[in-house]
């Protein structure tokens, strides 16, 4: 399951990072409320031991599931609570498409969950939209590359995120970094990405040197037709032909998993 020291070398990884861990539920339902749960009770702990906490989103069939669950979940009494005013939402990947498309993660984000918390804006980190005052998706991802130093400790240029969500695709892509293209060797924490070949074909998009900051990285994946993927992927594929390959957090990678995405891996991965 670990991937090999060219593979980490290639993604921009050490090579002592934690072995990643499989879980498995039987649906994606049941997947949804699963992650839920978990990252409820992770925001809880890293308020207690910050004083606040970090969440990087991900769009996405299960990623919005899992924000459903999450706002069924502040309503019910469970053992952690997370004081939503002191967390600050992220977003591992954006659509360059006008602020009200539906099209965007984050207007996705905000009806499952967000509007329903007592969130403060600031603590609300959208990544641009087209019609956002930039007249590219380059300046768009500068802004964004702002916007993390600003909330970085002094020193650094990015803030921490206690858990980063991810999608991948059936090809393996992740974020919007696709297959064989130019993200996939590209350092910078944030990236314009044109030309997807998955519309809409313009995006913003966190970077490896970003997503692998992380000290949790959760990869979530339903569905029979990524599992080929997913077992390249944990099988250590090249990155360059599997992007989701080249994630790892610095203290934890969990890879999160209905039935059928896990469908070809081997048996003692389950």
């Amino acid at each position: 399951m670990s991937l090999s020291p060219g593979d980490r070398a290639a993604a921009g990884l050490p090579d002592d990072r934690p072995t990643p861990q499989v879980v498995i539920e039987p649906d994606a339902d049941r997947l949804a409320r699963a992650v839920a749960e978990a990252l409820v009770a992770r925001l809880a702990a890293a308020q207690a031991v910050h004083g606040d906490a970090s969440v990087v989103l991900t769009g996405g069939g299960i990623g919005i599931a899992v924000l459903e669950h999450v706002a069924g979940l502040v309503a019910e009494p469970v053992r952690e609570k997370v004081d939503w005013t002191k967390v600050d939402v992220w977003w591992g990947d954006e659509r360059f498409v006008p602020g009200d498309s539906a099209e965007r993660n984050e207007g996705q984000a905000r009806r499952a969950l967000l509007d329903a918390l007592d969130m403060p804006d600031f603590r609300v980190h959208a990544m641009p939209p087209s019609d956002g005052g930039f007249a590219s998706p380059e300046e768009a991802a500068d802004e964004y590359v702002a916007e993390l130093r600003e909330y970085a400790a002094e020193g650094a240029d990015l803030p921490r995120f206690d858990v980063l969500l991810l999608g991948m695709g059936p090809e393996g892509h992740t974020a919007s970094i696709f297959p064989g293209t130019p993200a996939v060797r590209d350092e910078r924490s944030v990236l314009a990405v044109r030309d997807c070949p998955k519309p809409p074909p313009t995006r913003v998009s966190l970077g490896f040197g970003a997503i692998n900051s992380a000290e949790e990285v959760w990869v979530l994946a339903t569905g029979e037709a990524k599992a080929p993927a997913v077992a390249r992927a944990l099988a250590g594929a090249d990155p360059a032909e599997i992007p989701v390959a080249g994630v790892r957090g610095t203290r934890a990678t969990r890879w999160l998993l209905d039935g059928a995405a896990a469908a070809e891996l081997p048996r003692a991965q389950g």
